[in-house]
């Protein structure tokens, strides 16, 4: 299977599902769900035991997934979740010795501030992942880092739900969104998948 840039990741759709998959039974359901609904790459956070078995499941049984770990803060976890079939990977944050991990795997890092862009810009990377995007002052901060870095392309995150995704994604720096709202827990839990579909269908038809 050929490898995946960051940028053909981010144009896959408008929206990246952040998953958080309790129960490993839920996983195939949920990716095809969501790729039924018109998202194929999924973030699978690394914040449950069977995070990596998920990722695996993903990849060997659902066609058309684009599997990717997220909350990526150390090596193991890149070696990991590569090990399991991720094709590509985020991280909360930036770090060098991940930039130097993630090899060709397509590799997404945090960034918060000007001087962490600046860092990021720095390292020769170019797309990153604005987290937490709501927290760190949403479209105001985005709008004024895109003066000083005019190269750079954000993958906004943390904060974002169906009501306000659209405002990101009119941002000229802004490619995609990430945001969990699209699987929302109650629906997981309960295995209402034509629900995530019809949810999913709907942010894959916010066009940039």
């Amino acid at each position: 299977m050929a490898e995946l840039t960051i940028s053909q990741v981010m144009d896959l759709a408008t929206v990246i599902p952040v998953l958080t998959v309790n129960r490993i039974e839920d996983a195939i359901p949920l990716a095809k769900a969501l790729v039924a609904g018109g998202l194929p790459a999924l973030e699978i956070t690394l914040r449950t035991d069977v995070a990596l078995a998920a990722i695996k499941a993903i990849a060997d049984a659902v066609p058309g997934a684009v599997p990717g770990v997220g909350t990526v803060t150390t090596v193991e976890d890149l070696a990991q979740a590569r090990a399991a079939g991720a094709r590509f990977a985020v991280s909360p944050g930036l770090a060098t010795d991940l930039i130097t991990e993630a090899g060709d795997l397509a590799f997404l890092p945090g960034v918060a501030t000007a001087s962490e862009a600046m860092a990021a810009q720095r390292a020769g990377l170019r797309y990153l992942k604005f987290f937490p995007a709501e927290a760190m002052g949403g479209r105001p901060t985005l709008q004024a880092l895109a003066g000083p870095f005019p190269r750079l392309v954000f993958c906004p995150t943390g904060g974002i739900g169906r009501d306000h995704a659209a405002d990101y994604l009119a941002l000229n720096n802004v490619r995609c969104v990430g945001g969990s709202w699209v699987a929302p827990g109650a629906a997981v839990a309960a295995g209402h998948w034509d629900k995530i579909t019809g949810l999913a269908r709907e942010a894959a038809a916010l066009r940039k």
